[in-house]
């Protein structure tokens, strides 16, 4: 059991309102309803300190606690609790109201606090969520333009790895302008291609409609405007990792990982001091196994996918991106376990060594390091540097790139 007070406060968030219940230890209780405004929240903050509240305790619902956890922070105690925990709870009766139970576990230490993230951390998670939404429309206005190019028979991805490269932007204006297959054909670099000209011309041998035309130049524009965004979020990301630019480092020695998903994994998982062993890390990121009883077993089943569901995508990303990159110890995990259980499993189960990986290198402050593999690492934010030492006669290059004199001299000096 944990720490109990004399005073407590337990309330019920709702998106418009919240229901407040004050009891204290001698069973005294107060509740009172209070609007989700700034002046409305600012005045239930009010009611709890002159009431000697010793701490509030809310349900992690949603992000309808961020604007209470806001306002009370650094006046007085925020238990920010599990939802299903709290409802689960064993000794709840019927006629107890969420906030009056809320408020009895809390007068009885039996909340278990959810992690609260200070506001940099918070404020960088953000962020990283916003980009990762503008990547998801992204997507789908990508697919859009794929669906509308083979309804038509258009097999532009067929012979072109990424439809929206230089090559397939060619093409596809090409087509949106109606020119001919030989037209189009002369605006195209062959060379930067794998596939032939006679290839590409019979992938886009057919023709797009006046409706296909207005979807296609919509979408792009639309993809015009959302890449906007994500410059603007990704430079707003990176004038405010500086703080991490160490655990970045870190993050992106690991094979795989990039900026973007460096900065997404150290955005979700925090102070990596919370966890004390990588499995913790893995359960708290729902990359362990259910467990299950039926008739008398145990019966482990799927991942638990408890917690952040954007760490978990971006794990998967870095993982698939590992299985079909280069030669390297975590490619061949994922090989080995594709033989025995498939590629989906395989890919969760790489997604789960990486996050392991990433644990053991954050809590010893060490960059990952693999025969053969030398990977440099470059961040707007600061130099590029490589996760191995520099010899002397490359450090005497980049002195002298920097623009100094340098002179060689015996070992003795003088």
């Amino acid at each position: 059991m944990e720490k109990q007070w004399n005073i407590v406060c337990g309330a019920d968030i709702h998106k418009k309102f919240l229901i407040a219940t004050i009891l204290s230890r001698d069973g005294t209780k107060i509740t009172k309803r209070f609007g989700m405004t700034l002046d409305e929240l600012l005045n239930f903050k009010n009611w709890v300190i002159e009431n000697g509240c010793e701490q509030v305790a809310v349900e992690s619902t949603g992000t309808y606690w961020v604007p209470i956890h806001t306002v009370l922070e650094g006046s007085i105690g925020l238990i920010v609790g599990n939802a299903y925990k709290i409802k689960h709870t064993p000794g709840n009766k019927n006629d107890l109201g969420d906030a009056d139970w809320i408020a009895e576990l809390c007068l009885n230490g039996m909340i278990e606090p959810s992690r609260i993230f200070p506001k940099a951390d918070r404020d960088l998670r953000r962020l990283t969520r916003i980009r990762e939404g503008y990547v998801n429309d992204m997507t789908r206005e990508k697919n859009r333009i794929h669906n509308a190019l083979e309804s038509c028979g258009i097999k532009l991805s067929s012979v072109l790895s990424d439809v929206f490269g230089k090559a397939g932007q060619s093409i596809l204006s090409g087509l949106l302008e109606g020119r001919t297959i030989d037209d189009i054909l002369k605006g195209v670099n062959l060379k930067r291609i794998k596939a032939t000209a006679e290839e590409i011309r019979e992938a886009i041998k057919g023709s797009l409609d006046f409706t296909q035309i207005l979807l296609i130049r919509g979408s792009l524009e639309q993809m015009e405007a959302i890449q906007k965004r994500i410059d603007e979020i990704c430079k707003e990301i990176k004038s405010r990792i500086a703080y991490r630019k160490e655990d970045l480092k870190i993050a992106m020695s690991i094979p795989g990982v990039g900026f973007t998903s460096a900065s997404t994994l150290l955005a979700e998982i925090g102070d990596i001091t919370d966890f004390k062993k990588p499995e913790q890390l893995a359960a708290w990121a729902g990359l362990v196994p259910s467990v299950y009883q039926s008739a008398g077993k145990l019966i482990t089943g799927s991942i638990t996918k408890h917690g952040s569901r954007h760490i978990r995508w971006i794990l998967v990303q870095v993982a698939r991106v590992i299985a079909r990159g280069r030669n390297s110890k975590l490619k061949r995990f994922f090989l080995r376990v594709k033989s025995k259980k498939g590629s989906n499993v395989a890919v969760v189960a790489l997604a789960r060594k990486i996050l392991c990986i990433l644990h053991h290198l954050l809590t010893n402050r060490e960059m990952y390091k693999e025969d053969g593999i030398n990977k440099k690492i470059k961040i707007d934010i600061g130099n590029e540097f490589s996760q191995r030492e520099m010899d002397l006669e490359e450090m005497i290059k980049y002195i002298v790139r920097a623009g100094y004199e340098v002179r060689k001299g015996s070992a003795g000096g003088g």
